[in-house]
């Protein structure tokens, strides 16, 4: 069992919660992820570590609810338990100093690289965080990136916060004004990824995809996260989950990812229903 110790309401469905979990505190590098399961009927879930502890022995996960088993995650309240929590899982990101590196995410991606982008400012990168959201209500962490970057551009959809537009729009201006980028990190849903990996390639950036959402049961055995990468097969849970965004197939994950969507929906919308009318989850 581990405890929530500590939990708060980011945004609509996004939830912060902080985790009893000593032995992965002391081991957990920036990009690795744990996989938990809520209850005994629960499924696997793999969620990427957005923050260690060490000397509390906890470690942060930052999730949204979009399905059933992060549904039940979200309706835990302080004190209570997780069943089960593995890890740490995957490869760290390699963590150097490049000049200026550049992080971009979109909606909940900055949780999966909130992390890595405080190790590279650490590492003594002149950081520059662009952040993308839909509206001004589904950005996250903005704060915290304001803190540890040396600049923060926010760009939503509908205009309601920072610029109107999309986060690949700030990259290509960036780009234009010749701000001179040697490392891109870019992480949140797949077709921004496949944009900003298409800029930057053009301009021969390095360029680092987190493909975390990909991943199913974190250990290599169901072939959910199967993805190409320079024409080999990998995995993103045993493999990455970081790859050379350049050589990833973005148009074959961005096929396998909607195989389930309408499923996962479902799903979530009878645990909805079971809440509603008071059944047991």
């Amino acid at each position: 069992m581990n405890k929530i110790i500590k939990k708060e309401v980011l945004g609509e469905k996004i939830k912060k919660i902080e985790v009893e979990a000593p032995l992965i505190a002391k081991k957990a590098l920036p990009g690795q992820f744990i996989v938990l399961r809520v209850d005994e009927k629960g499924e696997r879930i793999p969620l990427t570590i957005a923050g260690i502890d060490a000397e509390k022995g906890t470690i942060t996960l930052i999730f949204q609810e979009v399905g059933t088993s992060t549904g039940k995650l979200g309706m835990l309240k302080e004190g209570e338990d997780i069943l089960n929590v593995v890890g740490p899982l995957g490869n760290p990101v390699e963590i150097e100093k490049y000049g200026r590196v550049c992080i971009i995410v979109g909606g909940v991606g900055a949780a999966f690289v909130y992390w890595m982008a405080k190790a590279f400012k650490e590492k003594g990168n002149y950081l520059i965080t662009v952040m993308g959201a839909r509206n001004e209500k589904l950005l996250i962490l903005e704060k915290e990136m304001k803190k540890i970057s040396d600049e923060v551009i926010i760009a939503t959809d509908d205009g309601s916060k920072g610029r109107k537009g999309f986060t690949t729009d700030v990259l290509t201006d960036l780009i234009g004004i010749g701000d001179k980028l040697d490392y891109v990190l870019t992480a949140g849903p797949i077709p921004m990824m496949k944009k900003v990996s298409d800029i930057t390639k053009k301009h021969g950036i390095k360029t680092i995809a987190s493909l975390n959402p990909i991943m199913v049961d974190g250990t290599g055995m169901c072939g959910g996260c199967r993805v190409t990468v320079g024409k080999e097969v990998k995995f993103a849970c045993v493999d990455g989950p970081d790859f050379d965004a350049h050589s990833v197939d973005f148009d074959e994950l961005l096929k396998r990812t909607a195989l389930y969507k309408s499923h996962e929906g479902k799903s979530y919308e009878k645990l909805l229903h079971r809440c509603k009318i008071g059944l047991d989850t």
